[in-house]
């Protein structure tokens, strides 16, 4: 069971990583671009933030699940840890691009506050994550992992879970304000689940 999970998180994670090339081809308003305004597409600063977050954040779930692969850490460390580092620059890229973002998104206070505790997280539990592994703390280190892949990974839960919600209530800004918390805080305390299940065992 723990074996097949894996590797839907890791399909998902793939496809919803190389997802970002689709705004390189399609020039229309859809995904994120929805509700916002003609001012703000066409700012400079914010188009460039927002292109460095979206393509950074797929690079990071496009690697980040095989940093738990305890066969590639057993087998090839040094790839693990060059896999590593690229994960923690590219996520601590796209948390502080996030954060940025988070006060324009669409849906007013709620999503802003919703998208900007995703990027705190991301940005806290990854850079943790990284002193604790340069002061030898494994167990420590691979606990905040699992916490900053959980929050990496709302890219993907958000959009499983926009489409229903946007279904259910009919209105796209109802939806969004509902996923800029839904689509994280869940994955959170999964995280936390796996977290004390793995402590539980080594008691």
């Amino acid at each position: 069971m723990k074996k097949y999970a894996w590797i839907i998180v890791g399909v998902l994670s793939t496809l919803i990583g190389l997802y970002p090339i689709k705004y390189l081809i399609v020039h229309t308003k859809f995904g994120l671009f929805t509700g916002k305004s003609a001012e703000l597409l066409s700012n400079t600063t914010w188009n460039i933030i927002f292109y460095t977050h979206i393509f950074i954040a797929g690079i990071s779930l496009l690697i980040g699940w095989l940093q738990f692969s305890q066969r590639l850490r057993k087998k090839n460390i040094k790839l693990h840890r060059i896999i590593g580092k690229v994960y923690v620059i590219s996520a601590l890229i796209s948390g502080i691009t996030g954060l940025y973002l988070a006060f324009f998104a669409t849906g007013g206070i709620i999503s802003t506050l919703g998208f900007a505790s995703l990027a705190v997280t991301w940005l806290y539990t990854t850079y943790f994550a990284y002193t604790t592994i340069k002061k030898g703390k494994i167990k420590l280190h691979e606990n905040l992992m699992i916490y900053s892949y959980a929050a990496c990974f709302g890219a993907v839960t958000l959009r499983l879970w926009l489409p229903i919600l946007t279904q259910l209530f009919d209105e796209f800004i109802v939806a969004y304000r509902i996923v800029s918390w839904l689509a994280w805080v869940p994955n959170i305390l999964v995280a936390y689940f796996l977290v004390n299940k793995k402590k539980s065992r080594m008691l």
